[in-house]
């Protein structure tokens, strides 16, 4: 008897447990739909599309193979080696999708052309302003130097483009427009100075091998912060990647941020942001006809700016408290003079006005704030009470049209970006790693960032390296006689200076938002690639 009363009570104790394991299961089952699992990062593939166009430049038509696409890089140390792990965020090495676009020119049965990497700065910054604006094969049209009505912006043949001296390809630095980074502390592994450097000669090296451009005269053309990112960058493609470049072509030069013009006030003792930023005070009163004594041309007043600058203006600042009140006097008087602004506030700024307080202050008395990319353009400010400019004109001006035209032209006729959003900008500039280790150095430096010393080396490793530096008259936010400053005081041999070429523009930081600067732009930049270019036979 006591075997089928253990299996009754079994059979009691299986169906009593059936409907409790029933809803365990479905429990169990409806879990990924109310906890859904982490998802895997993504895994980046190189992409592209071809598509063909045509410009005409110079009454010459030239029919181009366009290549909008994306390459993987990752960061300096990585193993290219492929490892026996999961693939999640704990365990993902950090890697970046860099999206380009490349102009080749087609049936070219020549020699190799040469072959210009073009990039903008920020940092955080797209590439789409140099695309459209400068040397793309079309260009918007915006106003000279005021807003632009909104859409429908003119997009037209770019009759300045490169393409007649080169093929072109414009990069987008990690996490901007079409790029994006992935992985483990994927921020801290592209934002930064030296880490940026790598990401692009990471790129440079891969385009150069699948697209068999290793044996092309090769150039870079940086823009802003993309000046600086093209010290680091050359320095680091000679010396690590054994890959020399024929020349560099800087617009709207930063290498020192000792010299910035944006905040010397926060580095006392340090006098250089403020002379360095008068001649372009200079340049704008006079632009605005805010300049108390007549002065006909532009640039015998800004050679007479540079003197002072240097000069009587130098000694007065680093005299300090030490001034006379009769020195202080003479120099405030000259100050009034060179640029527009009350004695006064010149008086209350103790000598020293900053980029911000200058665009606020030029044109207070009509309520309009200066631009500070350029200084050309004015906006209504936004609050009269404020100290400096809250926001800069040149940038609303423009920047609607620039975006738009690109959002169209890339999508119409490059066939890229479907389901895909585009970045002009990213908001990296407070979080960006800017301590830099330059060459000799064990170390970042806890620092200001100055690349200088990586163009002394990338021009001392190949003494054949040709510079050539474009600025714009009106640009706040990296002063022209910045640039000359520091090209004049780059720890280089005396000789290697001839390698070096100047051009000026009267224009801001995007010199080719003038149509007659785009114009000059683009002849002096030709002149620059071809003289480089045959530079061995010469």
């Amino acid at each position: 008897m006591r075997m089928p009363i253990v299996w009754i009570v079994a059979l009691m104790i299986l169906v009593l447990a059936l409907p409790l394991k029933i809803v365990y299961a479905q429990a169990k089952d409806e879990t990924p739909a109310s906890k859904p699992e982490a998802a895997k990062p993504p895994e980046f593939k190189p992409e592209q599309q071809a598509s063909k166009g045509s410009v005409t430049v110079g009454g010459n038509l030239i029919n181009y193979d366009a290549f909008a696409g994306t390459l993987v890089v990752h960061t300096k140390d990585w193993d290219d080696v492929p490892q026996n792990k999961d693939r999640d965020d704990k365990s993902q090495t950090p890697e970046a999708s860099m999206f380009y676009v490349a102009y080749f020119k087609s049936d070219n049965k020549t020699a190799p052309r040469p072959v210009t990497f073009l990039y903008n700065g920020g940092p955080g910054s797209s590439t789409v302003w140099l695309h459209m604006g400068a040397f793309g094969p079309k260009r918007v049209v915006t106003a000279d130097d005021s807003h632009t009505p909104a859409a429908p912006y003119p997009v037209v043949n770019n009759d300045y483009s490169l393409l007649d001296v080169s093929d072109l390809v414009f990069v987008d630095a990690p996490g901007t427009g079409f790029s994006r980074i992935s992985g483990k502390d994927r921020e801290k592994a592209f934002y930064g100075v030296d880490q940026d450097a790598q990401a692009f000669a990471d790129f440079i090296v891969q385009f150069l091998g699948k697209y068999g451009r290793w044996n092309s005269p090769k150039f870079m053309f940086g823009e802003s912060y993309g000046t600086t990112r093209s010290a680091v960058l050359a320095n680091v493609l000679e010396t690590e990647r054994f890959v020399d470049f024929n020349g560099i072509i800087l617009l709207s030069q930063i290498l020192n941020f000792n010299f910035s013009a944006d905040d010397p006030q926060f580095n006392p003792g340090v006098e250089l942001p403020y002379q360095l930023a008068l001649p372009t005070y200079a340049a704008s009163a006079w632009y605005h006809h805010k300049l108390p004594d007549s002065h006909q041309e532009l640039g015998p007043l800004v050679a007479e700016v540079e003197r002072f600058a240097m000069t009587d203006y130098a000694q007065a600042l680093e005299a300090g408290s030490a001034l006379t009140l009769e020195q202080r006097k003479a120099i405030v008087l000259k100050l009034h003079q060179y640029t527009g602004l009350p004695v006064e506030y010149i008086e209350k700024a103790d000598l020293r006005i900053n980029g911000g307080e200058f665009e606020k202050t030029l044109q207070d008395d009509s309520s309009m704030t200066t631009g500070r990319l350029d200084t050309r353009f004015s906006g209504p400010t936004l609050d009269p009470l404020s100290k400096e400019a809250e926001y800069d004109p040149q940038a609303a001006a423009i920047g609607s049209a620039y975006v738009s035209a690109f959002n169209d032209y890339v999508r119409k006729e490059l066939k890229f970006g479907e389901n895909k959003i585009f970045k002009p900008e990213i908001e990296i500039w407070k979080s960006w790693n800017f301590l830099h280790q330059p060459p000799g150095s064990s170390h970042p430096l806890p620092q200001a960032t100055n690349v200088m010393p990586d163009l002394a080396i990338a021009m001392k490793y190949n003494p054949d390296l040709k510079v050539l530096l474009n600025a714009g008259y009106f640009d706040l936010a990296t002063p022209f006689y910045e640039g000359v400053y520091e090209m004049q005081h780059l720890p280089i041999p005396t000789k290697l200076q001839k390698n070096i070429e100047f051009q000026f523009y009267e224009s801001g930081h995007m010199v080719y938002a003038r149509a007659a600067s785009l114009k000059a732009l683009h002849d002096n930049v030709a002149a620059f690639i071809l003289k480089a270019e045959n530079s061995k036979t010469n």
